[in-house]
This record gives C-alpha cells, sequence and structure tokens, in this order.
C-alpha cells in the first residue's frame, strides 16, 4: 500500500497524507483471501484489530462483513478520515502498548506493513499479544523468492523494485522463511502461507496465517 510507510513505525516525521477513504491497489488480490481466512478461523461478527489501518479502507470492508474492528495507525490524517468515515481508528504504533490500552482479539490484520518497520520483532511482539489465545494473525507483504527475484534482475526492474529513493519505503525484504521465522520466534505455533496477485512463483504479495497457542 503507497501510504503505509508511516504506520507502525511511531516516527513523526514519517507521515503519510491521506486525503480520502478510498480503497487502495492491494483491494483486488489481498481482501478477499484475508476475508476467507477471517471466515474460517474466526466465523463473522468477531472482534478484529488492525494494525496499520491507514485510512480505514480494509476496516469498512470488515465492518460490512459483520466484524467489529478496531485500528491503529501512526498517520493523523489516515486516523481523521477513518474516523470520519465512522470507524474505531486512533493514532497508534505497534511501539505502543497496545494490548493494555484495547485489549485482546480473536483475529489481528496487517496487510502491507511489516516491510516498512524498523524494528520487526517489536512488531511482530505487537500482534502476538494482542491476540486471545488460539487467535490468528493475518499479515501480508510482498513475495520474495527465487524465481521472482530472477525476473526482476533478469528484466532490469531491480531499481524500480527496491525503490532506494522512496522516503520511508520497503526497508526489509521478506521471503516465507525469513517471516515464517520472525514470527514463530516470538511464540506463534503455526505458520501458513497464501499467495496472491500474479500466479506463484511470480505472485505480488504473501499473506501468513499465523496462531497463537492456546495457553
Amino acid at each position: 500500500m503507497t501510504a503505509i510507510a508511516a504506520r507502525v513505525t511511531g516516527n513523526n516525521n514519517t507521515e503519510y497524507h491521506w486525503q480520502n477513504s478510498a480503497p487502495d491497489h492491494t483491494e483486488a488480490y489481498l481482501w478477499p483471501t484475508v476475508t476467507s481466512v477471517l471466515q474460517k478461523s474466526v466465523g463473522q461478527n468477531a472482534r478484529v484489530f488492525d494494525l496499520g489501518c491507514g485510512n480505514g479502507n480494509l476496516m469498512k470492508c470488515l465492518q460490512n462483513n459483520g466484524y467489529e474492528v478496531v485500528g491503529v495507525d501512526p498517520s493523523v490524517s489516515g486516523v481523521s478520515v477513518a474516523t470520519e468515515s465512522g470507524l474505531h481508528a486512533e493514532v497508534g504504533s505497534a511501539y505502543d502498548p497496545l494490548a493494555e490500552k484495547f485489549g485482546v482479539f480473536p483475529a489481528v490484520v496487517s496487510l502491507e506493513v511489516v516491510e516498512h518497520v524498523y524494528s520487526p520483532r517489536e512488531y511482530a511482539t505487537s500482534l502476538f499479544d494482542l491476540l486471545e489465545p488460539s487467535g490468528t494473525a493475518i499479515v501480508s507483504t510482498p513475495f520474495h523468492g527465487y524465481w521472482k527475484n530472477l525476473a526482476i534482475a533478469l528484466t532490469g526492474k531491480f531499481d524500480h523494485h527496491v525503490k532506494p529513493l522512496w522516503d520511508h519505503g520497503h526497508i526489509k525484504f521478506w521471503s516465507p522463511a525469513t517471516l515464517s521465522e520472525l514470527l514463530h520466534e516470538v511464540g506463534f505455533e503455526s505458520v501458513e502461507f497464501h499467495y496472491a496477485g500474479r500466479m506463484y512463483p511470480f505472485s505480488k504479495s504473501m499473506i501468513a496465517v499465523a496462531r497463537k497457542p492456546q495457553k
């Protein structure tokens, strides 16, 4: 998502400005998998936390599907747009004691955020702490694997892909192995992956579904 770099850093210098609540380009290929996983893991009418909610467009989608959604984002303008839409969004980041303030949830979603965070272990710990026992975390990030990386290099798209001149852009490039390692390290007991946008192994994003132990 184009305006997420500020979502979990908690850095006032990374404010991304949102002007409306329109969905971004990931709506078409991420949301169907996210809503399907939520239905299978927690059913409908469950409480869901959106970590890095931006302007609240995903929150609105989930609310329209019967979920009670709470979200945080460091972007003041994003949260303002979300609250104007009647959503429960507050300014905050993964570096805040979110579970102490909001409690725990059956599910936490965090889309296209982890690639922007400076301290991924703090971010993953926040995900874990926000979940009830047996809760589900749904985390998406751009996919990186051998064949996709090779295709990027062979087609001369490397600079375009990593965008080093994008202030506060992607600073971590995750593979299924490294993201799985991160989530297991903070305590998740199982991690499975879905792939979205283009055919695997050239998928745009991967969606990790991680489950917190029952005890």
